[in-house]
């Protein structure tokens, strides 16, 4: 979808309800909750985005979005100057579980059945996160291939789901010297 052109408001109410989203699923806040929040009527709710299913679909296009210009960032900046560092960034900005990665990650669970056109923004994005991490892998090692990426897309997935689980530690880390033969 390209130029997604939003007023001030709409974003603001998008921003809150990215904000719900993350913090509530996107099953339990209704579009009374949305309203409710960002203190708007129904008629201008429907009026911005027309269903619940479409502003679900504009709140992961924005979060995208966000997204996708951190990891360009990351992957064109000096600051992280070997590949090595850069997918340690990248890997840190996924697996914040208050980042931006988190509802998106969240979305392939909660939306798959219910909301098919924002659900593929969701997973549009794993596509492109994994060719964006085997660039990274490739000035690493020469024989890496797009497998090893989704592995480590994987590995990404499975810490958030570690860091979920109450009474684990954050072993990011150690998690992340793993995959790199680390001890």
């Amino acid at each position: 979808m390209p130029n997604l052109i939003l007023s001030t408001r709409a974003i603001q109410v998008v921003n809150k309800s990215i904000h719900l989203f993350h913090h509530h699923g996107f099953h339990t806040v209704g579009i009374d909750k949305i309203i409710k929040e960002c203190e708007i009527t129904k008629a201008t709710f429907y009026n911005y985005f027309h269903s619940k299913e479409r502003f679900i679909e504009i709140c992961l296009i924005v979060q995208k979005e966000r997204l996708k210009e951190k990891v360009v960032s990351i992957a064109e900046h000096m600051h992280y100057p070997s590949a090595i560092d850069k997918l340690k960034a990248l890997y840190f900005l996924h697996t914040d579980v208050e980042g931006l990665y988190y509802l998106l990650f969240k979305a392939i669970f909660e939306i798959k059945l219910t909301y098919s056109n924002a659900y593929q923004v969701a997973i549009k994005y794993r596509t492109w996160l994994i060719n964006e991490i085997y660039s990274q892998l490739i000035k690493l090692k020469n024989d890496a291939t797009f497998h090893d990426a989704k592995l480590f897309l994987y590995m990404i997935e499975g810490a958030i789901i570690q860091l979920l689980s109450s009474d684990q530690v954050d072993e990011r880390e150690r998690m992340f010297g793993l995959f790199f033969g680390d001890k």
